[in-house]
Formats: C-alpha cells, sequence, structure tokens
C-alpha cells in the first residue's frame, strides 16, 4: 500500500484506504493479521503531554494518549469449548482461559515452526457468524469467517473471496491445515480410573515425584480394592488411570520418545493390553540387560505422544513437556469443507506473547475516546475501531517533556480518552516505558482501562508505587454476559475485569472500579446494579465510581 502524504492509492481489489488528512509523524500505515479490519498508522509524535481544556470540568490537568482510537473491536474468535494446549501438555476450553495462563503458540526457527510457551496477554468474547471447518481426520473447528489457520500455504482466513472487495487468503480444499489434529477428550475422574492410577503407580519401583504423591493422597480415600490387583476384565477407566500411574513413576518423555522400562512381565502384559485398547501402536524393546527389563516404546509422532498424555491424565508436568519441537506430522490436515451454521454463536479470542495458539491441534492466529478522533479526518463511529494511531516514539517523547523545568509534576491521567491497555498495547508495548518515565520523574499517575492486558504490568506498577501514588481504575459497566458481548464487542469479559481488580489488590495495588455508562432500560435496574456492585466488593476494590450514560457530539452520533 503507497501514501501520496495525504490519501492512500487503491489497493488491488479497487477499494480505496481512509485518506491520511491531518495527521503528521506518518512512519508508515499497516494492517496487522492479529487485527483484521484494523489500520495501524505509526507515527513519531511531537508531543504525548497534553493539557486539558481549561473548559473541561475534569478533576485532572493532564493526560497521555499513546493510541488514538481503540482496537478493542474483535475480528477473529474461536468457539468456546475449542480445547487449547496449555504449556503443561493439558487441555482447556477457550472459554475458561484466564489472563496470564501459560499455553503453546509457535516460533519459527529457521526451517521449522517449533512450540513454545507463551502467556495469555487478554481474552475476550463476542458474538458473531459462525462457520464450521472439517478437516480430513474429522477435526471440527467453529470459528468466525475472519479467523486464521495455518495452512501448508501460509496463513488463511476461514471465509474469502477471489477478487473485489473481499478479496484474502482464506481456506480452500486444497489447503491443510498444521498441527496434529483433534486432541483427545480428557479421562474422566471416576473411582474405576482412581483404582487404576494407584494400581499403576504402586507396580513402579522408582521414587514418586511430589505431583504423584500428592495425587495418591486424593485418591485413596476413595479406593477399596487392593491397588496391587489387577481385574481380570478392567474398565476403559481403570486402564487409563493404570497408563498415568505407570507413566508417573516408571515412565520417561524426551528428545521425541515416549519410553516405559517394566521389569514384571504381568505389568507389561497389562500395560500393552490398555495401549492396544486405546489403539496406540507400540514396540517393546530388549535393551539386554539383566533382570528381565523390556521397554516399552510408543510409536508414531508428537500427535500420539499428545494423545496418550490427553487419554491417560499424567500428574507429572514436567514429562509433558513439548518445548521446542518442530510442527512435523503426517496427520491428515486437509480442509473438507467450510460450512456456514446459519446462525450468530458466543465465539471467543485470545492475545498471546507469541501470536498464535494451539486450538483442537492446529495452529490458530491470536486477534491481538471518539470525538478526539475527528480532528484527524477520521469519524468518530467506524473510523474509531478500525483506524487506530500509535505514537510509537512515546516513551521516549515523554521522558524529555517530564525533564523540562517547568514541569511541575502534577497528576497525569490516562485512560479518560482511548484506552491505554487496548489489544494493541500487546503488540505495540508502550506502557511499560510511559510508566517508567513517569515514575522516574516523581510524577503520580492513574490509568482507567477495559483492558486485561494491563496484568502484564502490574509487577512494574508495584514496583514505582513505592516512589510515586499510583491509582488504578478497571471500567465495568455490566455483568449480563450476552449483553457484554452486544455493546462491547471485543472486550474482556465482565468476569476477566473483576479478575483483573483481584490480581491488582493481591498486589498491593489501589484499584477502583468505574461503573460506565449505567444504561437506561439496559443496566439500570435496581437487580443489575446490586449485582454489580456486589461483584466489585468482593472482588476487593477499593471503591467504585457511578456514571449515567452522557453522549457527547461524535459519540451520539
Amino acid at each position: 500500500m503507497r501514501w501520496d502524504g495525504q490519501r492512500a492509492d487503491k489497493r488491488a481489489d479497487g477499494s480505496a484506504e481512509q485518506a491520511l488528512l491531518g495527521v503528521s509523524g506518518l512512519i508508515r500505515s499497516v494492517r496487522s493479521p492479529e487485527f483484521s479490519g484494523v489500520t495501524f498508522h505509526e507515527v513519531h509524535a511531537r508531543s504525548v503531554l497534553n493539557k486539558v481544556p481549561n473548559a473541561s470540568r475534569m478533576p485532572f490537568q493532564w493526560t497521555v494518549n499513546p493510541y488514538r482510537g481503540c482496537s478493542h473491536a474483535c475480528t477473529y474468535c474461536l468457539a468456546g469449548d475449542t480445547p487449547i494446549l496449555l504449556a503443561d501438555g493439558r487441555t482447556k476450553p477457550l472459554a475458561e482461559l484466564r489472563v496470564g495462563e501459560q499455553v503453546y503458540g509457535t516460533r519459527l526457527e529457521g526451517r521449522y515452526r517449533r512450540y513454545i510457551p507463551t502467556r495469555v496477554l487478554a481474552h475476550w468474547a463476542t458474538m458473531k457468524p459462525a462457520y464450521r471447518v472439517t478437516l480430513e481426520d474429522g477435526t471440527q473447528l467453529v470459528a468466525s469467517g475472519d479467523h486464521r489457520f495455518l495452512t501448508n500455504r501460509g496463513w488463511k482466513h476461514v471465509t474469502g473471496a477471489r477478487q473485489g472487495a473481499a478479496r484474502r487468503p482464506h481456506l480452500t480444499t486444497g489447503n491443510a491445515l498444521l498441527g496434529v489434529g483433534r486432541f483427545a477428550a480428557g479421562p474422566p475422574d471416576t473411582p474405576a480410573y482412581r483404582a487404576g492410577y494407584l494400581a499403576g503407580a504402586h507396580a513402579g519401583r522408582r521414587p514418586a515425584e511430589a505431583e504423584v504423591l500428592d495425587r495418591l493422597r486424593r485418591f485413596a480415600p476413595d479406593c477399596d480394592v487392593d491397588a496391587g490387583e489387577f481385574p481380570i476384565a478392567p474398565e476403559e477407566d481403570w486402564q487409563r488411570g493404570f497408563l498415568a500411574g505407570l507413566f508417573d513413576i516408571e515412565g520417561s518423555h524426551s528428545r521425541g520418545i515416549l519410553r516405559l522400562p517394566l521389569t514384571d512381565a504381568t505389568v507389561l502384559s497389562t500395560a500393552r493390553v490398555a495401549l492396544k485398547r486405546f489403539g496406540f501402536a507400540h514396540v517393546v524393546e530388549d535393551p539386554g540387560r539383566a533382570g528381565g527389563l523390556r521397554v516399552l516404546r510408543l510409536a508414531g509422532g508428537l500427535g500420539e505422544r499428545l494423545r496418550f498424555f490427553h487419554t491417560t491424565g499424567p500428574a507429572v508436568t514436567r514429562k509433558r513437556t513439548i518445548d521446542g519441537t518442530a510442527i512435523k506430522s503426517a496427520a491428515k490436515l486437509g480442509v473438507v469443507s467450510v460450512e456456514p451454521l446459519g446462525k450468530r454463536l458466543p465465539l471467543f479470542d485470545i492475545t498471546t506473547g507469541a501470536g498464535d495458539f494451539i486450538a483442537n491441534g492446529v495452529v490458530s492466529h491470536n486477534c491481538f475516546a471518539r470525538n478526539t478522533h475527528t480532528y484527524l479526518d477520521f469519524d468518530a463511529g467506524r473510523d474509531f475501531d478500525t483506524q487506530v494511531v500509535v505514537k510509537v516514539n512515546a516513551p521516549e517523547v515523554l521522558t524529555a517533556q517530564l525533564r523540562r523545568r517547568s514541569w511541575q509534576r502534577e497528576h497525569v491521567a490516562m485512560g479518560t480518552n482511548t484506552d491505554p491497555y487496548q489489544r494493541a498495547e500487546g503488540k505495540y508495548e508502550l506502557m511499560p516505558g510511559i510508566i517508567s518515565a513517569l515514575a522516574r520523574s516523581g510524577t503520580p499517575f492513574s490509568i482507567l482501562t477495559k483492558g486485561t492486558v494491563l496484568a502484564r504490568d502490574l509487577p512494574l506498577l508495584r514496583s514505582v508505587s513505592a516512589d510515586v501514588s499510583v491509582g488504578l481504575g478497571v471500567s465495568i459497566a455490566l455483568l449480563d454476559r450476552e449483553l457484554q458481548r452486544t455493546l462491547e464487542p471485543g472486550t474482556p469479559s465482565p468476569q476477566a475485569r473483576l479478575e483483573l481488580v483481584r490480581k491488582a489488590r493481591e498486589a498491593g495495588l489501589s484499584c477502583g472500579v468505574f461503573v460506565a455508562p449505567v444504561l437506561p432500560g439496559l443496566t439500570d435496574s435496581v437487580e443489575a446494579l446490586d449485582g454489580l456492585l456486589a461483584a466489585v466488593a468482593e472482588a476487593g476494590a477499593t471503591g467504585v465510581t457511578v456514571i449515567p450514560l452522557h453522549l457527547r457530539p461524535g459519540a451520539r452520533e
């Protein structure tokens, strides 16, 4: 895309980008795959410390806004029950993930893309038209049309067109997704599973690790049978538990190989029968050692090892790691069909440090103050969500401004115009430098946000609070999830924001809540406000401010 200083050239599909009238210091304008439909205008700002007009009734005089516009609007998303691969090798439904949790993402190293642990920086939900993607191996994924998966031909949206305004890379039957394919369901916590786990653990001869001992203490009181007795016709759950317990004590997983060294013929036979029941190909190796040692080795690649972990549910975390493993698989992940479901569904997404995550066995891309937007010749409606100005040099410029002799270290408020912890902050990471600059200069400050990306900076905020006054505020307008998805699409859920309040308080920081705006006929009932205020109090907020709806020019339209 080329810019002539005022207006963008037309793209190949005939559509034009928003003209950049009024934007000075422009470096480039980019569209990032993490934010479909959003254009980021990266600028070198001359000033980021802004004086509030004297006519304003705001209780502060200075603000810092590293962004103009907001990227909270959600465009990607997957169904909430999609299993996500955690960094401990287990899985968890996407809807249940929380900010701060560790999941697996990927990183390109040389010729191969490899699995790496990465942190969840943001989590949100929305309502969007849903599509079902079906793969050759039977894997099914329910996603929005804007969601992207990694294929043998690069990143592809679920839907698109070959020409016209909707043209973009999208899934076709000639594509194959990258990964290991659908994840197996985890073992149910039944009495049979617990009995099997005890039997497998007691069949091993090595000392039990702490995670195993903890599980044994929890399982033992519920089991009446002798752990040393093997049933003649074991249930599936017993066999799952047996393999998990045996692996926790005797098993190993390193350099892409899962092994079970065993000396007891009965234990070996019981393990092999269980593996065959679940369809695990394996070989028995004879290392030629005394004592009748045999090594049972699982055949197949990473997909089979993950299937073993998910099917059996072993306790030892270190044995489930796949850090650094290359994404190579013989799984049949060709696209069979992409079908519209004909309805809008609650869909979820996350932002991770790696920029992607593993959804049901395939690599999935994550999705990374209106009136003031109009001075840039952008409108205050859709442009506020799709045209975001990023002051990429904000920390450096602010540092210089705070060094001026004229600066009186007055309170600086952030988040009163545009959210400094909108999803784009996960990409640009401007706030740590801004916080540090304010603290070094002895300037007290406050932050108001809806964004759970703030959790990333809580250690820094706690540290600088010893030197300057730090105030935090989280905006939570309502608890109703369905209504929230409609009114605030793309923002973290109320529950996630309440959890952010808890984390801030646990870090020793003051954190208030802004119940704003209260909407007539939607969120202003006694029941709605009582429920919200009770939840805010339970989260430990240090105060609450309630603000009714007020529509200024720009927002009113």
